[in-house]
């Protein structure tokens, strides 16, 4: 079995593992590629994969990360911006293109977006969300005792703090 421990962005990759959104968060996990191969992923920290990484095996090989196709709501309309603002105020992951947004299913969203006046369509796409505010992490899902220490996470709105969320 391959071990993988490091995480580049290279283009010459030997085989692809194909991960949902969700499936792309990990740290260590055991994972079957595309070509047939077991993959042991092990990582000093729960890292978000993003569609084109590479996850470099202990023998130098390079295992590329694709996004797989999953259930997704397309959101188009006419006031997008207005519309994106909604969805990044309830911490939801986004993918952001020209004229629509990309969110993951979910029967809520939908009903407050169909509120909003935005046009909403169930699609089977491949989901690359926005990382968090500085360019990197998750909008949401991280492990908050990983990045905050044992005891937790709190919001202290009177001393805030930024991390993604």
């Amino acid at each position: 079995m391959l071990t993988a421990h490091k995480i580049i962005h290279a283009h010459d990759v030997t085989d692809t593992v194909t991960l949902d959104y969700d499936a792309r968060f990990l740290r260590r996990k055991v994972l079957g590629t595309d070509g047939g191969a077991r993959l042991l992923v092990d990582l000093p920290q729960t890292t978000s994969l993003n569609h084109g990484d590479a996850l470099e095996t202990t023998d130098g090989t390079l295992i590329g990360i694709r996004a797989a196709p999953e259930p997704l709501l397309e959101v188009s309309g006419d006031s997008l911006h207005r519309i994106a603002w909604h969805i990044g105020n309830r911490h939801t992951p986004c993918q952001i293109e020209a004229t629509r947004l990309l969110i993951q299913r979910d029967h809520v969203m939908a009903g407050m977006l169909d509120r909003l006046g935005a046009h909403v369509r169930e699609v089977v796409e491949p989901f690359t969300p926005e990382g968090g505010a500085y360019g990197h992490g998750r909008t949401h899902g991280h492990d908050h005792g990983a990045q905050h220490g044992p005891e937790g996470h709190h919001h202290d709105h009177a001393h805030p703090h930024a991390h993604d969320h």
